[in-house]
């Protein structure tokens, strides 16, 4: 900005001179060299030194050109102009792109370097790199997490939003996980280290952002190539605007020069070579803002042609967590009874089912009261309590022990069940269900308002429960009792159902979702909650598990396709009619480099409607 303003005042003082001084010429003329060599040396140097590195035909090169040779053909005002304009776009393409960054910049910070470290019931502060998985560190309100980890002791609410895009604080509470770079709200937590510093959720994030820029998407790829023949061809062509119309008559050497001129710096190529790119980079920027991580422009044009979207069910569209829906007591027994009789039989084992059982019942269990405890895993258990033998589990491991079922069974399709027999005797049935995460149906009809051709889940759960599921959410197809070599048989199928154009997507969260995240045109991990190989194989990460941010990528991607396009027709046309007028002598020097920068920034101002909600 100094240069520019100084650049600028010598040349006011300069015209000044000419008007107030004419009887003394060679003033003003110093005053605008001066005014010349304040705004052309940096950038004449800079031309030299690609020239050096075998890069001739860059803009500095083009600018350096018309400069100098406006000052040779007496134009020295014209050749100050064409710098200082210069200078202008490249001062408001700095700041433009720096406003495009402030939301990946914001991420840099999101991992705190220091962590307090427990030892003997004492903390210290120590690198975060220095602590070991398996160690525990304090984390005291209104600082951040530095580490991924466990809750051991404390209750507090976090702020994700560096993270996730979510506003509203998470509460969180021992037992549950949270991520590094979130930050404590209130009370102090006690975490267990379960991820090194260079593992930890912030720490992956930092490094998909630092590497998006290198995965260029097709059309950015097609501007660098255009830009490397584009530049000398356009330098031949001012070659022939200055030569031909003078040899064959048509001009005076004078005027072909000074249009030659004027067709070299209208043809820069900037608006293109800054905008496109920058288009990508703000799409990228936009995207995390909203918690949806692109490992790159290439994913992201191919994110803006999505026609299929497909889903597995747990952990994905469903909470992966089960919750006790129904009991249905026998005749005679009591929803309560029959529920602490479940509890007391699954009150050790690990599996979810029974845990949920065990929470659902809500009671201390007394495991001093159990005994002959045996556990088959995935179908059932038996154990002795207050002199009772209690069995729960599957209908053939109860049959197979004896017990007789109603002829009627249970009407549960939907649901998970587990019967529950006293003494050999059937007792009643409890009902579980993975429900539906809360924005699942708000997902489906976000695509579908998208113009997504087809929804659909693919779950390793019965073919009933995704049916029951995807007529809940309103999914196009639900196929269940799929193995992942299934999934990825069911997702060819998926595959022969896109346009020419049309991409398939797939959201999954589990490490047997990896196969077929990697098959799909553009894999989705539900990043927050998901696992490592998930979220190391997939193309986009959803920080905060809710699928309706999948919409909201597509969104994204969409208006940065269309504000990548606009820029580039827009700036094709607008300097292909002012090349022409140049040609024709219909444009001075200073108004095509007005032009050039004029397109270029407004190109940029295009692009910035994309960090816009």
């Amino acid at each position: 900005m100094i240069t520019l303003g100084t650049g600028a005042a010598l040349l006011a003082a300069g015209l000044l001179l000419k008007v107030f001084l004419p009887s003394i010429p060679w003033v003003a003329t110093v005053v605008l060299l001066a005014a010349f060599i304040t705004a052309a040396a940096e950038i004449i140097m800079q031309a030299i030194e690609n020239i050096r590195r075998g890069e001739v035909f860059g803009e500095s090169f083009l600018m350096t050109i018309a400069g100098i040779g406006a000052v040779c053909i007496g134009e020295i005002p014209e050749g100050v102009i064409v710098f200082l304009l210069y200078r202008l776009g490249e001062y408001l393409q700095t700041k433009a792109v720096s406003s495009s960054r402030k939301s990946i910049s914001a991420l840099l910070d999101v991992r705190p370097d220091r962590a307090n470290l427990l030892e003997n019931g004492q903390s210290r502060e120590v690198e975060a790199e220095e602590v070991q998985v398996g160690q525990t560190i304090l984390v005291r309100p209104g600082e951040k997490i530095p580490l991924d980890g466990v809750v051991l002791q404390g209750a507090s609410q976090l702020d994700t939003a560096a993270l996730t895009g979510e506003s509203v604080p998470r509460d969180i509470a021992p037992g549950q996980q949270v991520m590094a770079g979130c930050i404590n709200l209130s009370g102090a937590l006690e975490i267990k280290v379960e991820k090194s510093f260079g593992e930890s959720t912030a720490s992956k994030i930092l490094e998909m952002v630092e590497n998006a820029s290198e995965k260029k998407a097709a059309s950015e790829k097609f501007i660098t190539r255009f830009a490397r023949v584009y530049t000398p061809a356009v330098c031949l062509a001012a070659v022939i605007v200055a030569v031909i119309p003078p040899l064959a008559g048509w001009m005076e050497w004078s005027n072909s020069v000074y249009s030659a001129l004027c067709f070299l710096v209208i043809s820069c190529p900037c608006a293109l070579v800054i905008s496109v790119p920058l288009s990508f980079f703000a799409g990228i920027g936009r995207a995390s803002r909203e918690g949806v991580l692109v490992k790159g422009g290439n994913h992201l044009e191919t994110l803006a042609e999505a026609q299929i979207v497909a889903f597995d069910k747990t952990g994905t569209l469903t909470e992966g967590r089960f919750s006790v829906s129904a009991c249905i007591p026998a005749e005679g027994i009591s929803q309560e009874k029959l529920l602490e009789w479940a509890a007391l039989a699954e009150s050790r084992s690990t599996h979810p089912i029974a845990q949920s059982i065990v929470a659902a019942y809500g009671k201390p269990v007394d495991g001093d009261a159990l005994s002959e405890y045996r556990e088959v895993p995935g179908h059932g258990v038996s154990v002795m309590a207050n002199n009772c033998q209690i069995i729960a589990g599957k209908q053939n491991y109860l049959t197979e022990e004896g017990v007789k079922l109603p002829d009627a069974g249970v009407n549960a399709a939907s649901s998970t069940t587990v019967y529950v027999a006293v003494d050999g005797v059937y007792r009643g049935a409890v009902l579980l269900r993975d429900a539906p995460k809360k924005d699942a149906k708000k997902a489906i009809s976000g695509l579908r308002s998208l113009g997504i051709q087809k929804t659909a889940m693919l779950s390793g759960d019965s073919q009933a429960v995704a049916e029951a599921i995807g007529r809940e959410l309103g999914l196009d197809q639900a196929t269940g009792g799929l193995l992942p070599q299934d999934k990825l048989d069911e997702l060819g199928k998926l595959r022969e159902q896109l346009s020419n154009k049309g991409k398939l997507l797939y959201a999954g969260d589990g490490i047997n979702d990896t196969p077929v995240l990697a098959a799909a045109d553009i894999g989705i991990a539900m990043g927050g909650l998901g696992a490592d190989a998930a979220i190391e194989t997939a193309d986009v990460i959803i920080m905060g598990d809710e699928p309706s941010k999948i919409a909201a990528g597509i969104r994204i991607a969409r208006r940065t396709g269309r504000i990548a396009m606009e820029n580039i027709v827009f700036a094709i046309a607008i300097k292909v009619l002012v090349m022409l007028l140049s040609v024709m002598g219909h444009i001075e020097l200073w108004a095509g480099v007005f032009a050039d920068v004029g397109v270029c920034m407004l190109c940029v101002l295009n692009t910035l409607r994309i960090n816009r909600k």
